[in-house]
């Protein structure tokens, strides 16, 4: 049950809680099967996205006894990150006017060996041409290296780029791979890309942030609403829309995917089958200098 699902959440769109709850349940089947296991950290705005929001890790009370959780050591305690398993579960966070899930790139029981590894294109400026330059000379880097990858819009300013895993690897060596990739991409396009994670270091230069592979590291969601006016959708996508501009990084909405799921359904779905080896790929990397 959706408490006060009449409360505004998005007050330019007037989108209410309501509304987001409907998305999160219609959208379920397509959700569940890209974040079922993986711990999540809660983005929630109890004032909607007028007011500061906060992120929420540990839930260690108030929540129901069905609610699936894991419990994850951290520096001097542990957390008890809540789980989705089912459409009960995202409802459940989206009733704590919890906007986006962020999860791990792990999943129960085996939390120490990543499935998958994400690469955040995050630009300092606003260059659609940069920027779709940077994500297919990513994927055209991965393909060297022979692993196949795939693109989603991160709702925010970029792309999140995914990598299926054979969870071979734990994660120090996922990390340190995604970190050699970044470096060789950047390499290849030093006056657009880099790796510097402030922004008054970046020149105007697109980040390649591959620090979403440590260790409790998050990442929004597929299929996540993000907390930005409109309701964008951090969407999975095609590498043809993101080729021809059409998969733009808030292209698409909590109001629009209804539509969109219908005409082309789950393009993710061959990512949920792929296992793919990094060991193979960092022998591939040899001779790179990286």
């Amino acid at each position: 049950m959706i408490t006060h699902p009449e409360k505004v959440l998005f007050p330019d769109d007037d989108i209410t809680k309501g509304e987001l709850a409907a998305y999160y349940e219609a959208i379920a089947p397509f959700m569940l099967p890209h974040v079922r296991g993986r711990p999540v950290t809660m983005e929630r705005y109890h004032r909607g996205i007028g007011a500061p929001g906060f992120f929420q890790k540990d839930v260690s009370k108030g929540f129901p006894d069905w609610l699936e959780r894991v419990e994850v050591p951290k520096k001097g305690g542990t957390v008890h990150h809540p789980l989705i398993c089912d459409t009960r579960s995202l409802l459940w966070l989206a009733n704590q006017n919890s906007i986006t899930p962020h999860v791990w790139i792990s999943r129960m029981p085996d939390l120490y060996r990543p499935d998958i590894c994400v690469f955040d294109l995050d630009p300092s400026e606003e260059r659609p041409d940069d920027l779709r330059a940077a994500a297919l000379g990513l994927r055209d880097l991965l393909l060297e290296l022979g692993l196949k990858s795939w693109v989603k819009t991160s709702g925010s300013k970029g792309f999140h780029i995914v990598v299926p895993l054979d969870q071979q690897d734990d994660y120090g060596e996922v990390a340190g791979f995604a970190h050699r990739v970044g470096t060789l991409l950047v390499r290849r396009d030093p006056h657009r890309l880099t790796q510097e994670f402030s922004k008054a270091d970046r020149g105007g230069r697109i980040l390649v942030d591959t620090g979403r592979n440590g260790y409790s590291a998050t990442f929004a969601a597929a299929y996540a609403v993000r907390a930005k006016p409109h309701a964008p959708v951090s969407a999975p996508c095609t590498w043809d829309e993101v080729e021809s501009g059409v998969a733009t990084p808030q292209a698409f909405t909590l109001r629009t995917m209804a539509v969109r799921i219908a005409e082309v359904g789950e393009v993710w779905e061959g990512m949920l089958v792929a296992k793919q080896s990094l060991r193979r790929a960092a022998e591939q990397m040899k001779g790179t200098n990286v």
